[in-house]
């Protein structure tokens, strides 16, 4: 009984509703599967024939992902293949637009191939282009990006292929230039769909090993189909990733891979990249005795001038003969000695005639003076018997009053025996 006779409530309604009581004829699975696959639209797809077999009307090839080891079984009919101007051989590279379909009858799935166009070199090279221009406008081959090689780097990675010309020239003329260099060599498939996995895992080995100064990947040339990993986009974007900087020695002049672009130093060749990574021991010694014999030539000369100034430091009369300076401060200092003493005995002399000129005055102007001219000095006597006031007028000492008389050999005493207006007779006491 077909699907269609079942009754349908008595088919669960989803695959998920199926169960042992209650399962899906074999032959609804298998319409759900073709209408579910046809559903699927047409997709133009790039990759390697690696085989192809014609069977009347029909053919069968083989496709492989140009960057991985993934193939896809796939049907043709003859006549889009007679519509090709070059015949499709084993190892064209072409795109395809291909439909899945389902073969009810069997349970297969294949691929039905509605157009098949080879990939030519020119589309090769317009395709690497648009991504050249691509990355560029990312800003991946800027020149900030770069990263400066060592001047002596002492472990070099090398990315290379198995047992290569590439490879022995890399380590012969690095060898040559500088013996004590070391490498860490990485064979890896340079060609091919697994060139871009090797090389990218490779790459990424040695840029985690903190041993390795530089990374080289070096290639000797080769057509542009081999090429081809070299210009890939995940390659390109995991040289840019590195921390290490990256060499690019693929050797190929006529068709540049984007890998040199995106490379910390582009080297022609392998050769010259191994003249590029290292410098030549016997060009650095010639250097090493240049910049010996400029300092040893720096340094006599600044020794024979140093000596010139200490001999003309020498010459001068205050160094060839040095007690001249201390000669001359001795005189500096015993002449200002004797100015110095012959002021202060100026200065001694004046002040001594004027103590004499004022110790004059003052005898002058003394009263002892006065009394030895014969003057003297009349001042009334107290109660107490001592002389108080000095007696200036008559009136003061009426007869009878004691005075005190001074005179310049001493004093005597005496009394008033006349009135106060008269000034005669003084007599003297005993």
């Amino acid at each position: 009984m077909s699907a269609d006779a079942l009754p349908e409530s008595t088919l669960p309604g989803t695959a998920a509703e199926t169960s042992p009581e209650n399962p899906w004829p074999l032959q609804l699975l298998s319409s759900k599967l073709k209408a579910h696959v046809e559903r699927a639209p047409a997709a133009w797809i790039e990759g390697q024939v690696i085989e192809l077999n014609r069977r009347g009307s029909n053919a069968f090839l083989t496709l492989r992902d140009v960057d991985a080891e993934i193939s896809l079984p796939a049907s043709v009919w003859s006549n889009v293949l007679d519509r090709q101007s070059t015949p499709l051989e084993r190892g064209s590279r072409v795109v395809a637009l291909v439909k899945p379909e389902f073969w009810l009858k069997t349970g297969r799935l294949n691929m039905s191939v509605k157009d098949i166009r080879p990939v030519g070199l020119g589309d090769l090279l317009a395709r690497i282009e648009r991504l050249r221009q691509a990355l560029a406008a990312e800003g991946l081959f800027a020149e900030s990006r770069k990263k400066r090689l060592p001047l002596l780097p002492h472990r070099i990675g090398l990315i290379t292929g198995r047992d290569s010309d590439a490879k022995k020239d890399v380590l012969r003329n690095a060898a040559l230039r500088w013996p004590a260099v070391e490498f860490d060599v990485r064979e890896v498939a340079v060609q091919g769909n697994t060139a871009v996995a090797q090389v990218i895992g490779a790459l990424q080995d040695l840029d985690a090993d903190p041993h390795i100064d530089v990374i080289v990947i070096a290639r000797g040339g080769g057509a542009l189909e081999d090429l081809l990993p070299f210009s890939n986009e995940e390659l390109v974007r995991a040289v840019s990733a590195a921390s290490t900087p990256v060499v690019s020695a693929i050797g190929h002049e006529a068709d540049r891979p984007i890998l040199d672009d995106v490379a910390d130093l582009r080297a022609s060749t392998p050769t010259d990249a191994a003249k590029r990574i290292v410098p030549e021991v016997a060009e650095e010694l010639a250097m090493v005795g240049q910049a010996r014999e400029y300092l040893r030539r720096s340094v006599g000369r600044m020794v024979e001038r140093e000596a010139e100034r200490l001999h003309s430091l020498r010459s001068r009369p205050v160094l060839a003969a040095p007690e001249s300076m201390v000669a001359a401060r001795a005189e500096d200092v015993h002449r200002l000695r004797q100015r110095a003493h012959a002021s202060v005995s100026t200065a001694v002399v004046r002040a001594l005639d004027q103590v004499q000129h004022l110790r004059a005055q003052v005898r002058a102007l003394s009263p002892q003076n006065t009394l030895d001219r014969g003057y003297s000095v009349v001042q009334l006597v107290g109660a107490d018997g001592a002389a108080h006031t000095v007696v200036s007028s008559p009136e003061q000492a009426p007869a009878g009053t004691a005075l005190a008389i001074r005179v310049a050999e001493g004093r005597f005493t005496a009394v008033s025996s006349q009135p106060a207006s008269n000034v005669n007779d003084v007599r003297n006491t005993p």
